[in-house]
């Protein structure tokens, strides 16, 4: 019993805590400044190009049930909603690739890019 303890803590010790002090020294590798945002700004301008193309199906299928809704009421109203609401996506989407814009440019000018 003594001896089955006495190899799990060995062999913990061999496992978990031994490879702390015999490991080599390892930096983390400095980052360029203007690859992480160009990177960044590659990233944002994809998801507000993917946003706008969804925001303007969505114009397209409001429309679309708007012509379509025949004077129910009900289907004018949801088409109206629906052209509402992807027009205030799509602003939000503009308001949000203009503030990244900005911040990316403060950002680079304070950290040296």
């Amino acid at each position: 019993m003594k001896q089955s303890k006495l190899a799990i803590c060995i062999s913990i010790y061999l496992g978990f805590i031994a490879p702390l002090f015999v490991s080599a020294n390892s930096f983390a590798a400095t980052a360029n400044i203007t690859q992480v945002n160009t990177f960044i700004k590659s990233i944002i301008t994809a998801l507000t190009g993917i946003a706008g193309l969804v925001a303007t199906g969505f114009f397209v299928l409001g429309g679309f049930k708007y012509i379509t809704s025949s004077g129910n009421p009900n289907n004018l109203e949801h088409a109206k909603r629906t052209i509402i609401f992807s027009a205030l996506g799509l602003a939000i989407t503009i308001a949000a690739f203009v503030l990244s814009n900005i911040v990316a440019s403060l950002a680079s000018s304070a950290f040296g890019g």
